[in-house]
């Protein structure tokens, strides 16, 4: 299985190096070049697996019929946002000298860390630290991952398009996330979606993170609307497991997690972007239905 190489990651370090010399407490000012270079960069199991070994799954969505919700994940799924996290994770976890120093590989952040909560993360990654400083990690990681993608990280393919279809059909949306509020809302402004969502939900302010259905639950709820007619866009296993656990159909992004992964999660198709025509012909199977 391809991963991410070590020299990709002295890649990044040359792209961001005049901008974190000494500390990751500093403002970056990485500009948006570094940004695309960056995320040609990281290398995606998910076009690896998929472009290997497609997978055939009916597209069908009609049983929702009358759809009257959608909901969405943010991280990975609004926008391609993990090579900033990688690239995050990277650098403060070779600090405190995890792994020996070893730099973390693709395939470990995408099995153990993308989609994951950062509470969960704490006894994984430092079972035998204090839980406070585990915690001032993540909230450092987190910071630095802000600055990182405060340089206008790109929507997803299709994500107006898709944007357009759901307000013309007059359907309520909420996002639903394992990041912090700070993270999630910075990328809903980021792709220019600040008063397209009725609610944003946290993890961290739910009894229970993703995998767990809470999140989805809790959305659910505040738009008065039956898992029986909605569904959720997510692009990590843990997401899918929330999202299925919740009752719903999930259409995973195959964006950076390997397709295979996702369905054996629950997700009921994988879609490429929000212009897949599998996306399209579901929805447009709604159109026929409601004339």
């Amino acid at each position: 299985m391809q991963t991410l190489a070590s020299s990709h990651l002295l890649q990044y370090r040359r792209l961001f190096s005049d901008h974190f010399p000494k500390t990751h407490l500093q403002k970056s000012t990485v500009h948006r070049q570094n940004l695309t270079q960056l995320g040609s960069a990281f290398v995606s199991r998910a076009s690896v697996s998929s472009n290997a070994h497609p997978i055939e799954r009916k597209s069908s969505l009609a049983f929702l019929s009358p759809l009257e919700a959608i909901l969405f994940d943010i991280d990975g799924t609004l926008c391609d946002s993990d090579p900033l996290h990688y690239y995050a994770y990277c650098e403060m976890l070779q600090q405190v000298g995890f792994n020996g120093g070893v730099p973390i590989t693709e395939e470990f952040f995408s099995d153990n860390l993308s989609g994951m909560h950062n509470e969960k993360l704490c006894s994984i990654l430092f079972p035998e630290w204090d839980i406070q400083r585990a915690r001032n990690f993540f909230e450092d990681k987190e910071a630095m991952f802000r600055r990182l993608a405060s340089e206008q990280l790109e929507p997803v393919k299709g994500l107006h398009k898709l944007r357009q279809w759901i307000e013309n059909q007059g359907l309520k949306r909420a996002a639903v996330t394992n990041a912090p509020r700070p993270n999630g809302e910075l990328l809903i402004s980021t792709v220019e979606l600040s008063n397209f969502f009725e609610i944003v939900v946290v993890g961290d302010e739910c009894d229970r993170a993703k995998p767990f259905p809470d999140p989805y639950l809790k959305a659910l709820q505040a738009l008065q609307v039956s898992h029986k007619h909605a569904f959720a866009f997510e692009d990590s296993v843990s997401g899918v497991k929330a999202g299925v656990a919740a009752g719903m159909p999930v259409v995973a992004l195959g964006t950076r997690n390997p397709e295979i992964s996702l369905i054996n999660a629950g997700a009921a198709f994988v879609i490429k972007d929000f212009e897949d025509p599998k996306l399209w012909e579901a929805l447009e199977e709604f159109e026929r239905k409601a004339m």
